[in-house]
């Protein structure tokens, strides 16, 4: 009797192992999907990872069903799999949950795009019938002409008897109807006489980009050049490579002759972006040259473009080279050369919720190395860890220290808020010196760019009388209202409620808005610049892919002058005609309670700072600020990243941070808070028991509720060298140990390591 063990895509712990029919013993490998039951009337469709003829010790069920001839999982991807959810201490039933298509774990699963296509009836099949039948057509003239273009389209007009003289071309509906004009009654009526027969071809969803056409790569610089060596002799000595290049030095150019040299040596790229906006792009940009070489693959393609993706890469003939988000990481590759992981500092890539709570670029390095390919980290402001990496010798360095065509970098102005307010000078979130440097742009046909990161129209509504400020009924956050839609909302839940007419405690009508986001920006500009086409890009206006393409395209082509976003505009966005940037607010960065919170701060002032002045001359930054003498702001504008690091280094190693420390923090989650606080303090109580000094907490988080549940939090500061493997086994004991309690039986415990 054979059995298979299998991962369910569930939360839960380990490998499930049923009985596998002798018929289907040579069928199922590793990578296989088959259907199983769980409990009494549940199904899921499972990933086959073993088979053995160990019959396990419990009562067990046999699989219902093989659901692949081959596997749709290469040996890579499982080890892959088992290596996220040991290091980053999650269920592999959660990892399979995030890494394959839904349309590949559900039993309705997967349904190919097909569209209807025309064949000639069998009875008029031969050069007699054809003239009978369209004898019978003499008076039905518009009938007749769809049925003579048919013939002509298909090759069915070259009979000679009943043997076609060409071949016979397939020929869909919407094809023949576009030919013709004709209505669809007139098609159904030769339908149903028999004239013409229907049937179903599939056909795919992915785009097909053409041929290639290397002529378009772009010869490099010198400086661009001497970073490309660099980067080839890192790779000899070096798994990881981090290229640290200013804003607009041509890493891009870089890149695509790098994807060049890897499909010259028959090898696959996977290039990770951390944002969609940047994917649709780049995208352009490569199809340009990679033609239908290149795939795309992130979360706003529908789940069928996913699956038809997943598969090609399984086929005889995948993609060379994959573009997408952190998802991509999940695909199958067969012959990966080569990672390019670009913006390699941002947030963006790690997954905060649901779990597995991984970080892409993490992730990204452990896949190279399974399949003995190179990983580039690309960025102008490298993250702490990668950076530490360098100056420790575990990746090589390779730089790009000057603009593409010597371009100067922006000139970045400090405006002094605190003061300009002291004397009433602001207008609203704009000082002086922004509005009439919009001014100028807009009078010399150039484009703006403002960053604020907060989205909605003000962060916080409070009565002018008595103080009160509307929160949201399930998390132990503020509202934010949304103009647009009157609404209150909640930015963690997604709650919307009513904006009250008067306050509740009170009853002052006297309700006002502070601060400002994205949306209220907006309002501003539009009254101060009534003729400016302006667009906003944050998470309200960016929900569908068309929306992300839409917003871009028009900035990109001067259909739009002001474009107005969050943390979205601060990318590896490539804008022509961008003179001036606005950074609104930087003090709502930098007064944030935690300890990224400055290097955060410095990568997106940088980063926006960079879209200024990209082609032809120097950009104008304008950094508002009520901070002005912060060492970290005057970094940011001499564009000091080596000033910045040496003092983020000096900070991190006193206080014991990461890069000089591993941190990973234990949530607790329940609706009860006299439970959850016990709880916590007996979870800190055993984990001090194994690591002492090392445990922090537990203590409430900044936000401590969302969606009703109440949360703790434990931070465990680890020392480099530890074992980790030891500290993972400890703290699954400890979960264990808590849960095997019944009065927390429905409390939730788990863990994010590496936060950010």
């Amino acid at each position: 009797m054979y059995f298979v063990d299998v991962i369910l895509p569930v939360p839960l712990e380990g490998l499930f192992t049923y009985g596998l029919p002798d018929e289907w013993a040579e069928r199922v490998t590793m990578g296989v999907r088959v259907m199983v039951p769980l409990g009494k009337s549940k199904h899921y469709i499972a990933m086959a990872v073993r088979v053995h003829q160990t019959e396990p010790d419990v009562a067990w069920k046999s699989i219902e069903q093989v659901l692949d001839d081959m596997p749709v999982l290469r040996e890579e991807q499982m080890r892959l799999w088992q290596w996220i959810s040991d290091y980053y201490m999650s269920p592999i039933g959660d990892v399979f949950k995030a890494a394959m298509p839904s349309g590949m774990k559900t039993e309705e699963g997967y349904r190919p795009r097909t569209e209807t296509c025309l064949d000639l009836g069998v009875k008029w099949r031969s050069e007699q019938s054809l003239h009978v039948a369209l004898d019978m057509m003499h008076r039905a003239d518009k009938q007749r002409k769809v049925f003579e273009t048919f013939l002509t389209m298909t090759g069915w007009d070259s009979l000679d008897g009943n043997v076609p003289q060409g071949k016979i071309e397939e020929l869909s509906r919407d094809e023949l109807m576009n030919a013709t004009h004709c209505t669809a009654a007139v098609l159904r009526s030769l339908i149903d006489k028999g004239f013409l027969t229907t049937y179903e071809r599939e056909v795919g969803r992915l785009n097909h980009g053409g041929e290639p056409d290397y002529t378009k790569i772009q010869p490099l610089s010198k400086a661009q050049q001497d970073a490309y060596n660099d980067i080839l002799m890192g790779f000899m000595k070096k798994n990881v490579v981090l290229l640290h290049g200013v804003t607009s030095s041509g890493k891009t150019e870089l890149y695509i002759h790098l994807i060049k040299r890897a499909i010259d040596r028959h090898e696959q790229v996977l290039y990770l972006m951390p944002e969609i906006a940047l994917t649709i792009q780049m995208q352009q940009r490569l199809q340009r040259v990679f033609g239908n070489r290149l795939g795309i693959y992130h979360s706003k393609y529908s789940d069928a473009e996913r699956v038809e993706i997943w598969k090609k890469q399984l086929s005889e003939v995948p993609y060379d080279v994959i573009l997408g988000a952190r998802s991509a990481v999940f695909l199958p590759f067969q012959r990966l050369g080569l990672v390019i992981i670009d913006e390699e500092h941002e947030i963006s890539f790690k997954q905060q919720d649901p779990a597995p709570r991984y970080h892409a670029r993490s992730a990204a390095i452990m896949l190279a190395a399974m399949y003995g390919a190179n990983t580039l980290l690309g960025t102008a402001t490298p993250s702490a860890e990668s950076y530490h990496n360098v100056l420790t010798g575990k990746y090589a360095l390779a730089t790009l220290t000057t603009r593409y065509k010597d371009i100067a970098l922006p000139e970045i102005r400090i405006v002094d808020t605190k003061d300009l307010q002291r004397r009433k000078m602001m207008h609203g979130a704009f000082s002086p010196q922004l509005i009439a440097a919009m001014h100028a742009a807009l009078d010399n046909e150039e484009q703006i760019i403002l960053f604020q990161n907060r989205r909605g129209f003000a962060p916080m509504v409070e009565c002018k009388q008595c103080g009160w400020v509307p929160r949201c009924h399930y998390c132990d956050v503020s509202l934010t209202f949304h103009k647009n839609t009157s609404l209150l909302t909640c930015h963690y839940c997604g709650s919307s409620f009513r904006m009250p007419e008067k306050c509740p405690c009170c009853e002052s009508k006297e309700l006002k808005s502070r601060g400002f986001g994205t949306e209220k920006v907006e309002d501003q500009i539009l009254e101060m610049f009534p003729e400016a086409r302006v667009a906003r890009m944050d998470l309200d206006t960016t929900r569908t892919r068309s929306a992300y393409e839409r917003i871009i395209g028009d900035f990109s082509a001067g259909r739009t002058n002001i474009l107005i976003g969050t943390q979205m505009v601060t990318k590896g966005l490539d804008f022509d005609r961008v003179s001036v940037v606005g950074i609104l607010n930087a003090d709502s960065m930098l007064n944030y309670p935690d300890f990224r919170a400055y290097e955060h701060a410095f990568t997106m002032m940088s980063q926006v700072s960079g879209r200024a002045g990209r082609k032809g001359k120097q950009g104008l930054v304008l950094l508002q600020t009520k901070n002005k003498d912060l060492p970290m702001v005057r970094q940011v504008v001499n564009n000091d990243f080596q000033a910045f690091f040496h003092d983020l280094e000096a900070e991190r190693r006193n206080f014991r941070y990461p890069p000089f420390t591993h941190l990973i923090y234990i949530y607790m989650r329940h609706k009860d808070n006299r439970l959850l606080d016990s709880a916590a303090m007996e979870m800190g109580a055993r984990l001090r028991q194994w690591f002492s000094s090392r445990v922090l907490g537990p203590d409430k988080p900044a936000v401590s509720k969302v969606k009703t549940m109440n949360i703790r939090k434990i931070m465990l500061k680890l020392e480099l060298g530890i074992d980790l493997a030891l500290v993972r086994k400890y703290l699954r004991q400890a979960q264990q140990q808590m849960m095997q309690n019944k009065q927390y039986s429905s409390l939730q415990i788990y863990f994010d390591v590496d936060p950010l």
